[in-house]
């Protein structure tokens, strides 16, 4: 059988000269055509690099084609790379490194193993965890102050000090997502979250049809993401559908359904069709079948679910904190109010069908041209060459 990691290399246009036998916990090697400038080490998702011959990287969370480019990046640059799990505590450096790119999990303890002329850059997905915790406890509280009920459908993270250990920080986000780190007062480079699903363009929706209907896509933490704010918000709106695909069956989300059964599967213009492959043609019927979608989360990195429908040219309703530019073709929601949510509704479904047309055509070129796995490789590159690695050839 031919080695699984050579094979997934093939496909980025990748040779690799030399794999170390590996073991989840472990580390893989890389190495680079030539003559090697130097070693980096990798602490982000190892599984993809652990794949069998045949087998595909997960599309579950864009971290795993990440890790992939990253690897890529380097070993284009020429760099041996040395891949970890961002879970691996144990790993203890038997070489000098001149990068370490990490997630925020044990960013700190593995920095401080590395020798101290080594470039370190933590790669934020997320927004700060106090910034991130704070409004989504806050979240919390207001839905029991609304209607007495305690949830815990949140996205928490858990506390680190990457930000601090960091020579330079990559965040997936926009302004909002990097201004959650400034704080730290250390150069920050913006990265786009890249999808690895694309979408053709809808230029046959009906809009005359379809214009009263949304779209709420997520995963877990449906509180977090506002998911009750906006049944809350249709349960008023009886001439606009709202269709729901999230985890709704998960174990953590029981609160949730009780407390919202009514709206979520009693009520004749919400359509609650739960977790939804957004790669199968069930999800694609559904865009097609929306005008747009509503998402007022309270803290994103950049929120892969909105990159995922502007591909499929859904026009964003979404809150600042989800970390996304909308430009001209959406609505972006300061405080996520019912009357701000409501308000959003009504004016995207007010719309003509020309400016409809145009939205929707302008969110999918937006995706198109910048959240795709050929923009974060030219993204991340460029950062790398401006902390001054050489390009390379071509």
């Amino acid at each position: 059988m031919a080695n699984p990691i050579n094979t997934l290399l093939r496909c980025f246009g990748i040779e690799v000269r030399r794999i170390e036998p590996v073991q989840y916990g472990e580390f893989v090697s890389l190495k680079p055509q030539g003559v090697a400038k130097g070693n980096v080490l990798l602490a982000y998702i190892v599984e993809p690099f652990l794949l069998r011959e045949g087998e595909q990287p997960s599309q579950a969370h864009t971290h795993h084609t990440e890790s992939l480019l990253i690897a890529q990046v380097f070993l284009n640059l020429g760099y041996n790379v040395d891949v970890i799990d961002y879970r691996n505590e144990s790993f203890k450096p038997a070489k000098p490194y001149t990068f370490f790119v990490s997630a925020r999990t044990n960013f700190a303890a593995l920095a401080d193993r590395l020798n101290p002329d080594c470039i370190k850059i933590a790669h934020m997905d997320t927004a700060h965890f106090l910034f991130n915790n704070s409004a989504a406890y806050r979240r919390l509280l207001e839905l029991q102050q609304r209607r007495g009920i305690t949830s815990t459908s949140i996205k928490e993270i858990e506390y680190n000090y990457a930000a601090e250990h960091a020579d330079y920080l990559t965040v997936l986000g926009n302004e909002f997502t990097c201004s959650t780190y400034s704080y730290a007062n250390k150069p920050i480079f913006p990265l786009p979250v890249p999808t690895p699903n694309i979408y053709s363009a809808s230029p046959d929706k009906d809009f005359d049809r379809v214009k009263n209907n949304f779209l709420w896509l997520g995963s877990a933490g449906l509180v977090h993401k506002g998911l009750d704010l906006v049944l809350e918000v249709f349960s008023g709106l009886p001439d606009h559908h709202l269709t729901v695909c999230g985890p709704l069956d998960a174990p953590e989300e029981r609160e949730f359904r009780q407390a919202f059964y009514h709206q979520l599967y009693e009520m004749p213009n919400i359509h609650t069709v739960g977790w939804v492959d957004v790669s199968s043609r069930q999800f694609i019927d559904i865009t097609k079948s929306c005008c747009a979608l509503v998402y007022p989360s309270c803290s994103e990195g950049q929120a892969g679910s909105v990159i995922t429908c502007l591909q499929a040219s859904l026009i964003p309703l979404i809150s600042y904190e989800s970390g996304v530019n909308v430009e001209e073709f959406g609505i972006i929601l300061t405080d996520c109010s019912h009357a701000e949510i409501e308000s959003a509704i009504k004016r995207i479904s007010s719309k003509s069908i020309q400016d409809l047309e145009e939205m929707s055509r302008k969110a999918h070129e937006y995706a198109r041209s910048n959240h795709t796995e050929e923009k974060y490789l030219e993204d991340f590159e460029k950062i790398i060459v401006k902390l001054g690695c050489e390009p390379g050839p071509g």
